[in-house]
Parts: C-alpha cells; sequence; structure tokens
C-alpha cells in the first residue's frame, strides 16, 4: 500500500506535538507558546502572529483605512506567513542565503535614497515602533525570497522582440499606448485540483462580491476580508500600469471599463478575479535624453599606486593638457583602461545610466571642452573631458524597452501566482485557530 508523503508527516507532527505538550522531551508549552499553525516540519507560534497583525494594524491605521473583522485579518496575515515560510523553507534547501555585508548595504541605500544618515533612518523607524532589528529581518526575508522567486520563475521568462512588435503594433491600432489605469484586484482562490462542486462554491461567491461591490461595498475593505492573493493586506491596490503591464488574463477588459467600474468575475487556473476601475489617466510619450560624447584617462590604484599617487598622476597629466599637449595622445599612453586608451581615450556617445554615478555626475557638471580635477570610482581615478551634447528624442526605443520590460513583469507576475498556489497546495499545513 502507497501512503501520501503529507499523511506521513502529519502523523509525526501530531506525535511530536502531544510529546512537547505532554514534556516526554521536558519542554514545557509556556515555553514554547500556543501554536498558531505547523508548516512542513515548522511551527507558527501565536505570539509571532500576534505581533506581525499588531505591526499590520498599526500600517492599516496610518494609511486611515477601515480596519477589517480582527478574525479575518489574523486570517489573512497567518496565511501571509505561511506563504513566506514554505518560501524560506525552499530557499534554504536551494541554498540561498544573505550575508550581514549585503543586509547593511541595502538598509545603508534605503536610508541614503530617503536622505537619512544610517542613525537617522534608525531613529525614524524607532519613531514608527519599528526596531531596527526587526526592519533587518524583514529586509532580509524580502531579499531571499526575490532571489527565490528569481530563481525558480525569472530565468524561465523571456520576451521575444516579436512580442514587443506585436504590442506595439496593436496599441497604434486602438490608440490607447497613452493611457494608464489604477486598478484594484481581488483573488477568490481555488485549488488546482479543486471539485466541481468547490468551483461552483468559489464562483458563487465571486459573483456575490461583485453586487456587494456594484452596490456601494467599499473595494478595499473588500479586499482584505477576501482577497487570497499578495495584494489582500494592501486593499487589492495594483497600482498604476498601462495596458502592457495589466495581466493577460484582464488586459482586454481593463481596457474598455470606465472609472470606477466592477467587472465580472474572470477565470483563471488560480480561481475567480475580481477588477475594479480605480482610476484612468493620460500619458506623455515623449521621451527626450541629453547625450553626451565624452573621453577620459584612467588610473588604476593597486600596491604601488594608491589613491594619492593616482591623484597626483592625473593632476599632472591634467597640467601638461593645459600647456598644450594632446588628451588623445595623453590617453593612449598613460590610461589603465586600454579599450578607450586605444581610441584616445573616447567613450564616444553615452546615455543616462551607461556609466557609473560619480563618472556621470562629475561628467554633467562640466561644460563643453572642460577637463574635471581627478574623479573617483569603483574602477579607480579618471580625467574626463566633455566634448559634446545633443538632445535626442529616443521615444520609440524608450517605449520598446518599457514595452519589454512590462511585458516580462506581466508573465513574472502570472507565473507567481500560479506558482505560489502550488506551493501552498502541495505543502504539509496545519492550522490550529
Amino acid at each position: 500500500m502507497i501512503i501520501d508523503q503529507n499523511t506521513i508527516k502529519k502523523a509525526l507532527i501530531s506525535l511530536l506535538l502531544c510529546s512537547l505538550l505532554s514534556g516526554s522531551f521536558f519542554v514545557h508549552a509556556e515555553v514554547l507558546g500556543k501554536i498558531a499553525a505547523v508548516v512542513e516540519d515548522e511551527v507558527i507560534l501565536e505570539q509571532e502572529l500576534d505581533r506581525e497583525v499588531s505591526a499590520i494594524t498599526q500600517r492599516i491605521q496610518a494609511s486611515k483605512t477601515q480596519m477589517p473583522p480582527e478574525y479575518i485579518l489574523r486570517k489573512q496575515v497567518l496565511e501571509k506567513m505561511i506563504i513566506d515560510k514554505l518560501q524560506r523553507l525552499m530557499a534554504e534547501k536551494a541554498g540561498i542565503t544573505i550575508t550581514e555585508e549585503m543586509l547593511n548595504s541595502s538598509a545603508a541605500d534605503i536610508a541614503q535614497r530617503n536622505n537619512m544618515t544610517p542613525q537617522q533612518f534608525r531613529e525614524e523607524l524607532q519613531r514608527q515602533g519599528m526596531s531596527y532589528k526587526s526592519f533587518l529581518d524583514n529586509m532580509r526575508n524580502e531579499i531571499i525570497i526575490n532571489q527565490l522567486r528569481s530563481r525558480e520563475i525569472g530565468g524561465r521568462i523571456k520576451v521575444t522582440d516579436r512580442e514587443v512588435e506585436h504590442y506595439l503594433e496593436t496599441q497604434e491600432q486602438v490608440g490607447n499606448e497613452a493611457v494608464q489605469y489604477h486598478l484594484g484586484h481581488i483573488l477568490i482562490a481555488v485549488k488546482e485540483a479543486a471539485s466541481a462542486s468547490q468551483i461552483q462554491k468559489a464562483q458563487s461567491r465571486a459573483d456575490d462580491l461583485v453586487k456587494k461591490l456594484r452596490a456601494g461595498e467599499d473595494f478595499t475593505q473588500a479586499a482584505m476580508s477576501n482577497s487570497e492573493d499578495d495584494n489582500a493586506l494592501k486593499g487589492g491596490d495594483l497600482g498604476w500600469r498601462t495596458l502592457n503591464d495589466i495581466p493577460t488574463l484582464f488586459s482586454d477588459k481593463a481596457g474598455t471599463m470606465r472609472q470606477g467600474e466592477v467587472a465580472d468575475p474572470i477565470r483563471s487556473p488560480s480561481g475567480f478575479h475580481i477588477i475594479k476601475m480605480l482610476e484612468v489617466k493620460g500619458l506623455d510619450t515623449n521621451h527626450v535624453v541629453t547625450k553626451t560624447k565624452v573621453r577620459h584617462i584612467l588610473i588604476k590604484t593597486n600596491e604601488l599606486v594608491d589613491d594619492e599617487e593616482a591623484r597626483k598622476r592625473l593632476l599632472a597629466l591634467k597640467a601638461r593638457i593645459a600647456d598644450g599637449d594632446d588628451f588623445a595622445a595623453l590617453a593612449r599612453a598613460h590610461s589603465d583602461d586600454k579599450g578607450s586608451a586605444l581610441k584616445g581615450g573616447s567613450l564616444d556617445w553615452v546615455s543616462p545610466g551607461d556609466l557609473v554615478k560619480p563618472f556621470e555626475e562629475a561628467m554633467g557638471k562640466l561644460a563643453i571642452n572642460q577637463i574635471s580635477d581627478p574623479v573617483q570610482t569603483q574602477f579607480g581615478w579618471h580625467l574626463i573631458q566633455v566634448l559634446d551634447r545633443e538632445n535626442k528624442d529616443d521615444s520609440l526605443e524608450h517605449k520598446k524597452n518599457m514595452v519589454r520590460d512590462a511585458i516580462r513583469k506581466r508573465k513574472i507576475e502570472e507565473e507567481t501566482e500560479l506558482w505560489m498556489r502550488r506551493l501552498r497546495d502541495e505543502a504539509y499545513v496545519e492550522i490550529y485557530q
């Protein structure tokens, strides 16, 4: 007789729990705390659930959104914790880890983007009721899960040139490439192996919810209380998207909806989707970039050449150029960037984002033909000279890149939804609520 692995696991974990609670392992229930759920061979404690519910409650209250009933909020938060734990367990098996150095570097970047010093950022977190350790733990979890999804899903996603061209051709025909949509989304989930009666029950639930929404029920509240996807605790808000950035399943429907309209439930392998058009607005599709023709001389640092020595060498070269020596000749003779040195230091025409940030920032401050003081980047020290600038309308290329990125994002989103649903359905989970 073949016995299902989940059945074996359930029996073993039940024995373990009984042993723990009876004290046969000399561990008291008071030490463990009450168990909220068993996920594979790990547990989620009530106190962990309480902390997460408290944190999310604070965020919802801060956003001035009406709170869902407590039992529904706890159910949604617990489900999110279960999915997160399943993903972390999979990441551990895959050997995905985050070093303290990577974590601290990411935290420093976030502080910098918010125009704060690391200390100011810590103080702001404390003011909002979150410890720095909790912040780092949450960020580590998010980074690990993102790396897992990238590994499991991202590598399989391809966007062809033909898909991009087809989208652009289609959008030009319907004339709506300049429109952006703000959507709300609710998922009534259905398991892959669901019976006909289970599917019918989910559809009836979705139909009833659509009627209530059309009668005026608050969408954010309804999403928090009913949705079974990642955005539930955000009120189902998908944010602003162009049509090609909306999941294929309901992009056609979204393109015809009026603001405030709620569509009929849409069936997918994951279940029944309810979408509401929250807002619609036009977009400016013109995209002009400033391209710069630039050249440089690079001196790298090593065991023999430190930062001070590299700066001195470049200042000496700058003085020679001021006295009449040819920049290109000096670049060929002295630059450690051998690729550009052969071309007299020329990097040709570059667009924003092509070069590292310190180089671009220094380059942007230079007038035509002006030579910079020594500039340090991760590659060494540079003398930079801007030869020319021009504004170029690259709207078509920019649009193609945006379409490619959006199609890829949409494909990843659709595949992630199916992957997470499958992960949840195939795992052993026991809830004690």
